[in-house]
């Protein structure tokens, strides 16, 4: 059977010493980097849901949400007998393990509380991190690639590799199929209707478009990635990762319908850096 050669990359980027720095971790930090530049940039047009302090607070409130959450959602949806019989390992995150889907629920968390605490719209923060979110969605599945992990099912196409944890057989790089439909595909179709200022003032609209976009297109993928090995194929056949994006899908193609029923935000750029004048959603 035909397959390409799998490009064994060292997963440690860096070491001095006993310091061993990963590409996951990496990863990690260019996307939200990335985001939190390019946030800035999306918050410059109408309707100013943020001053470039407030933006700047974000990223920390975010950073905890997505370590905090996708940690939790980790535990509790894909591993959680482990974690139970060894809870000692909960903490060890250095050891692999997290959840997008946990890691989402996260920071949607702290949007909120961070929303509330400075007194700004809510929907229009969950805009701006969505608009941003598929930079670090597109680094971290490169990421997993790197590590040659989460890999595909057995496959017989031409591209099809042999991953070092995936026995002989070629399997489909899935990560790419993430990294291009929740990556590069998801953050153009957000790019598009984010350019509209019409579509932005409707709070809610991208952030619900972002939710959806990503349930459908990890739905897909799914069909391609192997299931985690302790869970297998769960009701009717289909994966951890496809049940949890339904809601997705749902929940997101709800919110960007209320968005744009709802009435356009207008808002004026705040002369001072530390307030905002934006209505609260």
């Amino acid at each position: 059977m035909l397959s390409l050669a799998f490009p064994a990359i060292d997963p440690i980027a860096i070491a001095i010493g006993p310091l061993a720095i990963r590409w996951y971790a990496l990863a990690y930090i260019a996307g939200l980097i990335i985001g939190w530049r390019y946030v800035l940039a999306y918050i410059n047009k109408p309707p100013y849901v943020m001053t470039r302090n407030q933006v700047d607070d974000l990223l920390f409130w975010a950073t905890i949400g997505v370590i905090v959450g996708g940690r939790t959602g980790y535990v509790l949806f894909y591993n959680l007998d482990f974690y139970l019989a060894n809870p000692s390992h909960i903490l060890k995150v250095w050891e692999g393990g997290m959840s997008f889907h946990g890691g989402m629920l996260g920071v949607i968390i702290a949007v909120f509380c961070f929303a509330r605490h400075r007194g700004i719209s809510f929907l229009g923060v969950v805009d701006a991190v969505a608009a941003a979110a598929p930079i670090g969605l597109f680094f971290g599945r490169i990421a997993n690639f790197i590590n040659g992990e989460l890999f595909g099912r057995v496959t017989d196409v031409p591209w099809g590799m042999v991953f070092p944890r995936g026995g002989p057989e070629p399997r489909h790089p899935s990560q790419l199929y993430e990294a291009g439909l929740e990556g590069i595909a998801l953050f153009c179709i957000l790019f598009a209707i984010s350019r509209s200022e019409k579509m932005r003032s409707h709070t809610g609209v991208v952030g619900g478009v972002f939710l959806a976009g990503y349930g459908i297109s990890r739905i897909i993928v799914e069909f391609f990635r192997q299931p985690d090995q302790q869970l297998g194929y769960l009701v009717f056949g289909a994966t951890m990762g496809q049940l949890l994006s339904v809601p997705m899908v749902l929940v997101g193609a709800g919110v960007a319908i209320y968005g744009l029923k709802r009435p356009a935000l207008v808002g004026q750029k705040p002369a001072d850096e530390n307030t905002s004048k934006t209505a609260k959603s």
